[in-house]
């Protein structure tokens, strides 16, 4: 994607600058607009998948009460049947349409694809709306579809750049993991010691299980360690029964090259098929 190169963090000064003038509708009836819902799509590059159904019902009941005091940001959209995308305030565009409003009121702004991924990001994380695994999808999409180096990205959204690369290699993390990121079951403090550990998912559970503190899951991680060697080609052989399975699947390697393979399943038939699966093989 080829996205015009303007100065930095113009999208975010486009509309964070004027944030001021926009929080009062009534000093800017020259800037806004009002737009049928159905004439706003939702934001292809917005970082968050998801949203809190009760604090969007608190937000559709306060609309019902107020109205929406500040407007949506908009741009023109060229990519579908509707004439505008969302850039910002997404959510209360969604929690209006809970509320039965038909209009809403919009501001449109001048923004290529890059500044509009930068001020979706902003908005959230200014009001700590992303998990910290949307916060990273949205680092990498900046990264990887725009070419922001991480010190770029450090620079746009006032952090350091070593928040920024703690917070990208959260991402290798295994999808379990993940998860429980996602869900608020681990914090970033506790995940990030599992990076590149072979059981890291068993610790996990152990982390979530005893709600252990951060000192303390250093202090299995080197427990472990001193067991089991993390081996790259023991590591990628876990991987690849995982992926052929399609089950989670553990294996501890010790230094003399001997070891466990522990196989999870969820339910009798995950049970059977793992049965199944080794039969075949023992007949082979």
């Amino acid at each position: 994607m080829n996205a015009k190169k303007k100065g930095l963090g113009k999208g975010l000064s486009a509309l964070f600058g004027d944030q001021k003038k926009l929080e009062n509708t009534s000093k800017n009836e020259d800037n806004v607009q009002k737009a049928l819902i159905g004439e706003l799509a939702r934001n292809k590059y917005q970082p968050r998948s998801i949203f809190d159904e009760s604090k969007l019902e608190e937000l559709s009941n306060s609309i019902k009460k107020n109205g929406i005091i500040q407007p949506i940001a908009v741009r023109k959209n060229k990519s579908s049947s509707e004439p505008y995308e969302i850039v910002a305030g997404e959510r209360r565009w969604l929690a209006a349409q809970k509320a039965g409003l038909h209009k809403v009121p919009i501001i449109i702004l001048d923004l290529n694809d890059s500044e509009t991924l930068e001020v979706a990001i902003v908005e959230n994380i200014q009001r700590e709306d992303l998990n910290i695994i949307e916060e990273a999808n949205g680092y990498k999409r900046l990264n990887e579809e725009f070419g922001y180096d991480q010190d770029k990205i450090a620079n746009m959204m006032s952090r350091s750049r070593s928040h920024i690369s703690n917070t990208l290699r959260l991402l290798n993390l295994p999808k379990d993991i993940i998860a429980m990121l996602e869900q608020g079951e681990l914090t970033a403090g506790q995940a990030r010691p599992l990076i590149g550990m072979q059981n890291a998912s068993s610790i996990a559970e152990e982390i979530v299980s005893k709600k252990l503190s951060a000192r303390s899951i250093e202090s299995i991680k080197k427990r472990k360690s001193q067991s089991f060697t993390v081996d790259p080609n023991v590591f990628d052989a876990q991987r690849d029964i995982e992926r052929s399975l399609g089950l989670k699947v553990n294996i501890r390697n010790k230094k003399n090259n001997s070891g466990k393979l522990t196989i999870e399943y969820k339910n009798l038939d995950q049970l059977e098929l793992i049965s199944r699966l080794l039969k075949n093989k023992s007949k082979n």
